[in-house]
């Protein structure tokens, strides 16, 4: 039997991906949860095998919890969905430790065969994933500069370009206030902007934040 956890801040999106795991006899949702700090608790409290997490999440983003979940749960296997197509964001999860990517809209076929091939060990990669990898790969293409981001970068990126401060997000993420200020730096230069505001407007120009 496999436990899957389904993490999204909509009901109605997690009621539809119950609904499409149903007919697979050998799956059991062993939780749902709406927000990135009660997924946390309840991975602690529930024996998960696959975790099925979106990016946009309030508090701790899906980020955030694909981080801290690598971190403290070795044998979990992590499946990003997300509204965002896979040219945004799924190579930098796929280097930033998911197992697999895919969008909202995918079928059931597509949902299915990725829990089992991450259930299995392996990595889910969806045919357009596949060819943006192989393209890179290939020198085709460079990628963008944000797909090149640690994950510890990513997370400080797209909480600065939401319009945190620099000390609540070392609240946030238990970091001193001098280590966030380095990451923003870091940041600036990898990005090549200059401003807070500029940061923001390229998390907007790739589409990894919504106005």
């Amino acid at each position: 039997m496999l436990r899957i956890a389904i993490v999204d801040d909509h009901q109605i999106v997690r009621a539809g991906f119950r609904e499409l795991l149903a007919e697979e006899l050998d799956f059991r949702v062993s939780f749902e949860a709406a927000t990135g700090e009660e997924a946390m608790e309840r991975l602690r409290e529930d024996d998960t095998d696959v975790l099925l997490l979106d990016l946009s999440l309030p508090g701790l983003s899906g980020v955030d919890v694909l981080r801290a979940a690598r971190q403290r749960f070795e044998a979990l296997r992590i499946v990003v969905l997300s509204g965002f197509p896979e040219d945004r964001y799924a190579l930098a999860m796929i280097r930033n430790g998911a197992d697999g990517y895919l969008c909202k809209d995918c079928d059931r076929e597509q949902l299915v065969q990725a829990i089992r091939t991450v259930a299995q060990g392996r990595r889910y990669l969806s045919p357009r994933t596949a060819e943006l990898l192989a393209e890179e790969l290939a020198g085709g293409a460079a990628g963008a500069p944000h797909e090149r981001l640690s994950d510890r970068e990513l997370q400080v990126f797209l909480r600065l370009a939401r319009g945190e401060s620099v000390s609540d997000i070392g609240e946030s993420l238990h970091l001193s206030v001098k280590t966030v200020s380095t990451y923003r730096t870091r940041l600036l230069e990898k990005l090549g902007v200059a401003s807070n505001a500029e940061l923001a407007a390229y998390a907007l120009r790739h589409g990894l934040i919504v106005d």
